[in-house]
């Protein structure tokens, strides 16, 4: 009789019980990191010798996009970059004479993304279309003449790169999804879901497999993802807003990431936690874009308030600010080689640091 009359959880109590589980196991396992957590990185650092920071000036001003620059990349031969704009085109430059070598009109407006292949021969770029494009470059012919689309999301793209070789792109999207496809035949070799909102970056680890990589959401969590499975093997969600940057340390024992929450995070992923934090009262806009120096003792960041800046990466001290934008930093980017830095913004140009 008692079983007849009791009553069934009814859905949302069941999906309420499960959230709470969900946060008691957060904490649980928040409380064991602490336990681990012995020392500070700032404490360590207090033992090291400051850093003298070099002057980095502005060297050129690339000049030639109608509208705001989103996103831009080295050519690993250190001397090309390549930029995709709000106008629609995608223009290879010449950086060391700040001269354009080719502009590419896209099928639509907000190019989000583009990247080079590693042979420098191939450039990819995509955005409110759904779609990345890739273009080879270096003929006698336009780069636009043998183009072909390799990715197609359900949403905008939002970032892209070559995870090592020129026959595989991996791709991030407004539609919470990162896919790895084949160049040459189109098809998606593998699917990675795991984030709740857009995907808004990503980065391949720094080893000579390339089977790991690291995204940034909206849903205020960075995830590192092994390629052969597709399934993420570590999340970091102490974020308060959108994660806008990612970037692997040069020795690929830790991430760094930007956030809309004006803060940059390191986290170490043998510690499995945040070790640092890069930020200060005064920085009240978000961080856009993070890049590491070529040693991996500086961080760099790119603002909303169009200011680039440089961080000691142990001592978490601010170091420099770059100042000379009219509009928010988009995108920062060292050269191969280290020996400059390249901020795309919003004002239409992109600067090159030395």
């Amino acid at each position: 009789m008692a079983a007849d009359t009791a009553v069934s959880a009814s859905p949302e109590e069941t999906l309420e019980s499960l959230l709470r589980e969900v946060e008691a196991l957060k904490q649980k396992l928040e409380e064991e990191r602490q336990k681990l957590n012995d020392v500070s990185l700032s404490s360590i650092a207090e033992k090291l010798e400051p850093i003298t920071f070099p002057n980095l000036k502005l060297r050129r001003v690339l000049k030639g996009h109608q509208a705001k620059v989103l996103c831009s990349d080295w050519c690993p031969d250190k001397r090309h970059i390549v930029s995709s704009s709000q106008d629609g085109k995608v223009i290879i430059w010449d950086a060391f004479n700040a001269t354009k070598e080719s502009t590419i009109s896209m099928p639509s407006t907000w190019v989000m993304a583009c990247a080079y292949a590693p042979s420098g021969t191939l450039i990819a770029a995509g955005g409110l279309d759904n779609k990345v494009t890739v273009f080879p470059i270096g003929g006698d012919e336009e780069p636009g003449v043998r183009k072909r689309t390799v990715a197609t999301h359900t949403s905008y793209i939002s970032a892209c790169l070559f995870p090592n070789t020129d026959r595989q792109l991996l791709t991030g999207s407004g539609d919470g999804t990162c896919a790895l496809w084949d160049v040459e035949s189109g098809q998606l070799l593998q699917s990675f879901q795991g984030h709740a909102a857009d995907v808004m970056c990503l980065d391949l680890a720094p080893s000579e497999m390339g089977d790991t990589f690291a995204s940034g959401s909206c849903d205020r969590s960075a995830l590192v993802w092994d390629m052969r499975t597709g399934q993420p093997v570590q999340a970091f969600d102490t974020h308060l807003s959108d994660v806008n940057g990612v970037k692997y340390h040069p020795s690929g024992d830790s991430i760094l990431t930007g956030c809309d929450d004006s803060v940059c995070r390191l986290f170490d992923l043998r510690a499995d936690r945040e070790v640092a934090r890069y930020g200060k009262d005064s920085i009240l806009f978000g961080v856009n874009s993070v890049e590491w120096s070529v040693s991996g003792r500086l961080v760099f960041a790119g603002y909303s308030d169009y200011t680039a800046g440089a961080w000691d990466a142990v001592r978490a001290a601010r170091l420099c600010v770059l100042c000379g934008h009219e509009h928010r930093v988009a995108r920062l980017q060292r050269s191969p080689d280290g020996t400059a830095l390249a901020t795309a913004s919003w004002d239409a140009t992109i600067r090159i640091w030395a």
